[in-house]
C-alpha cells in the first residue's frame, strides 16, 4: 500500500515540482556549499526562457532560503552617500560633477564634498537628486 506521501505525489500533478525537489531539497541553508547549490539551481531556472508554475514556486522559496542565509552570514554593508551618487553619476546618467551641478543648482563644491565623504547630502540635496536621477529618495537612505 502507498503511503500518504506517494499518493499526494501522484495524484497532485506537480510532477516538476518533485523532480526539483528531488534535485536540490528545499530546506535551511547551513553553509557556503549549499548556499552554492542553491545559486546554480536559482541560476538554471532563471535562464530557462519560461517557467510553469511548479519552476515558479520552487524558485521563489528556494530564493527565501538563499536570501535568509545571505542576510545572516554575508550582510551587504550600507552603502555611502558618496557611493550611491558616484554609481548614479557614472552608471545612471554618466554626468560629471560640473554637469550635475549646473542641472541641479547644488554647488559643485558640495558635490565634491560628498563624493570624497567629507560631508552627507542633506534632505533638500536628497530630494533634488532623487527628481533629477529617476529614483526613490529612500535610495539615499541606506547610512
Amino acid at each position: 500500500m502507498a503511503s500518504d506521501l506517494e499518493t499526494t505525489r501522484a495524484d497532485s500533478g506537480d510532477n516538476r515540482y518533485w523532480e526539483l525537489l528531488h534535485h536540490l531539497a528545499l530546506r535551511p541553508i547551513r553553509s557556503d556549499e549549499e548556499l552554492d547549490r542553491a545559486i546554480v539551481a536559482i541560476d538554471a531556472l532563471i535562464d530557462r526562457p519560461e517557467l510553469d508554475r511548479d519552476e515558479e514556486d520552487y524558485l521563489d522559496v528556494l530564493s527565501d532560503l538563499v536570501a535568509k542565509y545571505e542576510s545572516e552570514h554575508h550582510p551587504i554593508p550600507p552603502a555611502s552617500d558618496a557611493e550611491i551618487l558616484r554609481f548614479l553619476m557614472t552608471d545612471a546618467r554618466e554626468v560629471t560633477q560640473a554637469k550635475l551641478a549646473l542641472d541641479t543648482g547644488i554647488p559643485e563644491s558640495t558635490i565634491s564634498e560628498v563624493l570624497s565623504g567629507k560631508r552627507g547630502l542633506s534632505r533638500r540635496n536628497i530630494g533634488i537628486l532623487a527628481r533629477y536621477f529617476h529614483v526613490s529618495p529612500a535610495v539615499f537612505s541606506f547610512e
